[in-house]
């Protein structure tokens, strides 16, 4: 009997540089990892693709495949903005010969790592603080203060779950972050 495919998981609070690293990582080994395209039910930003960036779905459409089983993990992650891992996107992945690399959402992430105990590894990236994190998405210039503060307060309920995963990697030096993710990557992987 084979080993079961493995998946990779990379988690953390928004802001704390999870696509960052994920980018690095699928750039250093794109013939063993594979990005997962989530599904979501928002509208796509100025740069982002259609089946590259995210599976841009309406909400009936989302909540179909909800009913029909097709998610491996789904949530509304804020109100009226449905995100999810659809299963047949682990097994493009796997079909192609790699290990999907899922930047997902922290309770997305630990529904996942429930299913498949045994072959998932699940790194969150801690931001530094969560003033540091504050920081960071206002640096972006892409939130009200509404959204800031949610986001914020969103952030700090998260990191209370950082026990859950395999390693905590804290993001207070983006390249130190890069390389912690690929050692603990590249030991799961038996690279």
């Amino acid at each position: 009997m084979s080993a079961a495919p493995k998946i990779i998981i990379i988690t953390a609070p928004s802001g704390a540089g999870k696509t960052s690293i994920t980018r690095y990582l699928l750039d250093k080994y794109p013939t063993r990892l594979g990005f997962s395209v989530s599904a979501a039910t928002r509208s796509p930003r100025a740069h982002e693709k259609d089946g590259v960036d995210y599976y841009f779905l309406t909400l009936d459409t989302f909540k179909q495949k909800i009913q029909h089983n097709e998610f491996v993990e789904w949530e509304m992650v804020y109100e009226g903005k449905f995100y999810g891992t659809l299963k047949s996107e682990l097994e493009r992945i796997w079909q192609q010969g790699k290990t999907p690399l899922l930047d997902i959402e922290v309770k997305g992430a630990i529904h996942i790592r429930e299913q498949f105990p045994h072959s998932t590894l699940a790194l969150f990236i801690e931001p530094p603080s969560v003033d540091e994190l504050r920081r960071r998405l206002e640096m972006r210039g892409t939130e009200t203060v509404e959204s800031l503060l949610a986001r914020v307060n969103k952030a700090s309920y998260e990191i209370s779950f950082k026990h859950h995963f395999d390693k905590i990697i804290v993001n207070d030096d983006l390249s130190k972050a890069c390389h912690g993710a690929e050692k603990a990557i590249m030991e799961f992987l038996e690279i």
